[in-house]
């Protein structure tokens, strides 16, 4: 793309037109020159949104949720742009829900933008391009962007990386609500949401919260996580959830936090910049070198660094 037509784009996205966020939206997820360049001319004009994180195992309530939430925030004045990041289908390698069906409630408003992100078997709950597109909402002047992880109950801890808060959401009753915190939950979130709270079972989960808070060592967190019951389908206790979550976001304002968080994310950025920049080829061949065991990985890694400089 010329120089020229990104810079007609930028003028777009910071007049929040609906249209340009969503070509660029498009540029982004296509991971080429033109979309880092857009990116790379906006990037002076972000900073100001937070970014929510809002993730846990399925069938926890994740979408029924951020669409609460997004109600609230619209009520509050305030503009909301949402990333619901999907497992990718196996056959066209796109997201298989559309956002259209997942948030009916808030498609047609101009202040409300949503998109749907496919994983690409990227792991960590998600899309590869999940941080640049959360950049382009928050220079679009979105004050809130609300990211939902994928669910597929594994590790889905790197949207910490990304959120300034992260929101994990439980439900009672489902078996495997404990082993989620075990699989790496208990350390990123900064404000645990137990939905569907009106069935059986709410209390005993936020007891066994507390408990494995009290017994577990935090590696970031010297205070205790704070608990909100709600039943997002009922929009019961999510005016709490959100006062927890935008107090949550002042305390993680600090300079010291987003350094840790830019130096894990251009660790990330660095990689698959790399990546991009070594023909695939190349990677196949040395691939079929090592598998026969005629070339060593590290020779391996050597030589396709050779090619990138060559």
């Amino acid at each position: 793309m010329a120089s020229s037509s990104v810079t007609d784009l930028k003028e777009q996205i910071l007049a929040r037109d609906i249209r340009g966020l969503a070509r660029a939206a498009t540029l982004i997820e296509a991971r080429g020159v033109a979309g880092r360049e857009l990116i790379s001319a906006l990037f002076r004009f972000t900073g100001k949104a937070m970014f929510v994180g809002i993730t846990g195992p399925p069938g926890a309530g994740k979408s029924t949720l951020v669409s609460g939430l997004v109600k609230l925030l619209r009520a509050d004045g305030q503009t909301v742009g949402v990333l619901a990041v999907d497992p990718s289908s196996p056959y066209s390698r796109g997201a298989i829900l559309g956002d259209r069906i997942r948030m009916q409630d808030h498609h047609d408003d101009p202040n409300v933008f949503i998109r749907s992100m496919a994983t690409r078997g990227h792991m960590g709950g998600l899309a590869v391009s999940t941080l640049e597109m959360a950049l382009l909402l928050d220079a679009a002047g979105f004050d809130v962007v609300l990211i939902e992880t994928v669910g597929v109950g594994q590790d889905e801890v790197e949207i910490a990386r990304v959120a300034d808060v992260t929101v994990v959401v439980l439900v009672p009753g489902v078996g495997d609500d404990v082993q989620a915190l075990k699989a790496g939950m208990m350390e990123v979130a900064d404000v645990f949401a137990i939905n569907k709270a009106d069935l059986p079972g709410a209390d005993r989960l936020e007891q066994d919260i507390r408990a494995m808070q009290s017994l577990a060592v935090f590696s970031e967190k010297s205070r205790t996580v704070p608990i909100c019951q709600v039943t997002a389908s009922e929009g019961r206790g999510l005016n709490d959830l959100l006062k927890l979550i935008q107090s949550a976001d002042v305390e993680r304002g600090s300079h010291a936090r987003r350094t840790e968080a830019w130096l894990f994310r251009l660790r990330e950025m660095l990689r698959d910049y790399f990546l991009e920049l070594v023909p695939e080829i190349e990677l196949r061949r040395h691939a079929a070198l090592v598998a026969k065991g005629s070339e060593d990985p590290y020779t391996a890694l050597r030589a396709l660094v050779s090619t990138r400089h060559a």
